[in-house]
């Protein structure tokens, strides 16, 4: 029989082994600038932002590395634009399999297909699959050249948070590892430590939100196969598995695959690996010869913190935020979460921000954890119909998308990831007239190929001064803050100009350092890009 991890995962990469630090036999508690509390995606993600800004930070886990099975697989272009910026984002793309088409079938036809990135002039796709163990690994390895290059960052494995306890401006941590418990204090601890989150219930804070009565199945399979890198996603499947299923390839030859079982099962029945291999072979056909990897069974719930930042104790990740995996927003928000919040901590601890930019971090990231929360609700309720009537009106939805196209518009198979626009938010300055609303103030900025390169690699991490068309000077500076000045021209630059100019003759952008569109001018007006500034500083 073969052997199945299910809700406990051995390490598939040991990055961080763990060793006794001096904290452990200091005769008070050692205070440190930032702790971050779990080694996922989000806690290394964060660690690595706030590392590479000069801001020393210590990322304590319990474990030694990253976790067997592949768990979040589907990272968005936005992630991969982050996670390139923070230098782990081309051994990604390299490793990951890259797809932009998806596949809606219903019984055993197919429905229609889309493309969620049918323009050209853009760096990375619109997916990659990955899975999470190397995911991390990557953000390890770049979290490693950082260390190399100075920033300071330091990891501990197996040192597990226990207790925390506020005091106004610093936390003390109570941490047990291998060689007993120590004690630490924290100008700010950034709670990464996931869905079920200690840290969380050691405050006593609620996350409220919605459980499905649905289970799904997660079996990722090992198999050598000529289906295409595409997302395929089946209502109803001909080969009865499930009410639903999906299948995706990742890299080394491992293909996901999620069958939806229903509410009332036996978990422990489900996951013997004989019952795992009927809903598969059902799935691929008896000929085709598979290997189990890992197998899981998962519940959706939607659910957030009322508030992310509680005194200096901010929380990112699952551990603030959880949606349903169909979507693919789990991960992906919280990489955004991450870094939304790096640069304004940064800026807080160098003395260039006051507090009240800390506080936007939760108001502009509880705006994206409701977004992602309704399109995940409304993705989950057509996916699982409640009662025979909605069940019949999902079913006509479907029928008529085969043929109709305004019908597919209402299919829902899981609205994936994309970044979020803070509009709204208090950061946001002024617009000028004539520009194209997907660059409008909040937007993330879109990439666009410039220089024999890339717009968002030219922009980087910093407050940036974007000029198209338009005269800037070489130089400029406000609130203590020198900003990044980049100038180009348009013609000939198909791509920049329909996403930076529209109608308008010329534009300056002011991008903050999540290269999010602060304010947009037609022309440079040195008060008015201080005034902007200001107002991205919550300053105003």
């Amino acid at each position: 029989m073969e052997k199945l991890a299910t809700d406990r995962y051995p390490l598939a990469f040991r990055l961080y082994p763990y060793a006794k630090s001096s904290d452990q036999t200091a005769p008070v508690p050692v205070r440190h600038t930032v702790v971050v509390a779990g080694g996922g995606p989000v806690g290394l993600a964060t660690a690595l932002d706030l590392g590479r800004r000069g801001i020393p930070v210590l990322v304590l886990d319990d474990q030694e590395g990253a976790g067997l099975g592949s768990r979040a697989i589907c990272f968005a272009k936005r992630t991969l634009e982050i996670c390139d910026r923070l230098g782990a984002g081309e051994a990604m793309l390299a490793k990951g399999v890259q797809w932009n088409v998806g596949k809606v079938f219903h019984d055993d036809r197919q429905l229609y297909e889309f493309n969620l990135l049918p323009e050209s002039g853009h760096a990375f796709p619109a997916f990659i699959n990955l899975q999470q163990p190397l995911f991390e690994k990557f953000l390890h390895e770049a979290i490693v050249r950082a260390q190399e290059e100075g920033a300071p960052i330091e990891i501990r494995g197996r040192n597990r948070v226990d207790a925390i306890k506020r005091h106004g401006n610093f936390v003390t941590i109570d941490v047990t590892t291998p060689d007993g418990p120590y004690q630490i204090e924290a100008d700010w601890l950034v709670a990464c430590d996931g869905a079920r989150s200690p840290i969380r219930s050691m405050l006593d804070l609620g996350f409220e939100g919605r459980v499905f009565e649905d289970n799904f199945l997660i079996a990722d399979v090992k198999m050598k196969a000529d289906f295409p890198t595409e997302r395929w996603f089946w209502f109803e499947p001909h080969f009865k598995s499930g009410d639903s299923a999906l299948l995706h390839k990742q890299p080394d030859d491992i293909w996901r695959i999620d069958f939806q079982l229903g509410w009332n099962i036996d978990r422990q029945t489900e996951l013997q690996p004989e019952n795992i291999r009927a809903r598969v072979s059902a799935m691929l056909g008896p000929d085709v010869d598979y290997e189990l990897e890992w197998c899981s069974i998962y519940t959706f719930q939607c659910r957030r913190m009322d508030r992310f930042r509680h005194g200096p104790v901010l929380f990112a990740g699952d551990s603030a935020h959880q949606v349903s995996p169909f979507g693919a927003r789990g991960a992906n928000s919280g990489i955004q979460d991450a870094d939304n919040l790096g640069w304004k901590l940064a800026l807080l601890v160098k003395g260039l921000a006051g507090d009240a930019l800390l506080d936007t971090y939760d108001q502009e990231r509880v705006h994206g954890a409701d977004e992602n929360i309704v399109n995940s609700t409304r993705a989950t309720d057509f996916i699982t119909p409640k009662s025979a009537i909605s069940k019949l009106f999902r079913n006509a939805v479907l029928s008529l998308a085969e043929a109709a196209p305004f019908a597919r518009t209402i299919v829902n198979s899981g609205r994936l990831s994309l970044p979020c626009t803070y509009d709204g938010s208090r950061l946001n300055g002024p617009d000028a007239t004539g520009l194209p609303a997907r660059t409008r103030p909040g937007s993330p900025c879109p990439d666009a190929p410039v220089d024999n390169g890339w717009l968002l690699a030219r922009v980087g991490g910093d407050f940036t001064l974007l000029a198209v068309d338009a005269e800037v000077p070489a130089t400029f500076s406000a609130h203590g803050i020198a900003l990044k000045i980049l100038s180009y021209t348009a013609a000939e630059n198909d791509a920049l100009c329909a996403r930076y100019l529209g109608s308008a003759g010329r534009a300056v952008y002011l991008i903050r350092p999540d290269q999010h569109v602060c304010a947009r001018f037609d022309t440079f007006d040195p008060r008015a890009v201080a005034a902007a500034l200001a107002r991205a500083l919550a300053k105003d």
